[in-house]
């Protein structure tokens, strides 16, 4: 930059930057590719399973060693 230029004051590049910001995040959001309402479906059904799954094991892992501590207790 030579010396006789001026930088923008203060509110424009702010706003300037803010304005890049989102222009850049548009230009990022119409990239994705986004999943079918199915797939939506489909994937939350698997992770609802898992975590039915592994709440049911550590039910099961946790019942298993409350009975096992109150077998070592009161014997």
């Amino acid at each position: 930059m030579a010396k006789d230029e001026k930088k923008p004051n203060i509110f424009k590049r702010v706003f300037g930057a803010i304005g890049k910001f989102f222009r850049d995040l548009v230009a990022e959001v119409k990239k994705v590719t986004w999943p079918s309402g199915k797939q939506v479906v489909n994937n939350t059904a698997v992770v609802l399973a898992m975590c039915i799954i592994c709440g049911a094991a550590l039910f099961a892992i946790d019942s298993a060693f409350a009975a096992l501590i109150q077998l070592l207790v009161h014997a």
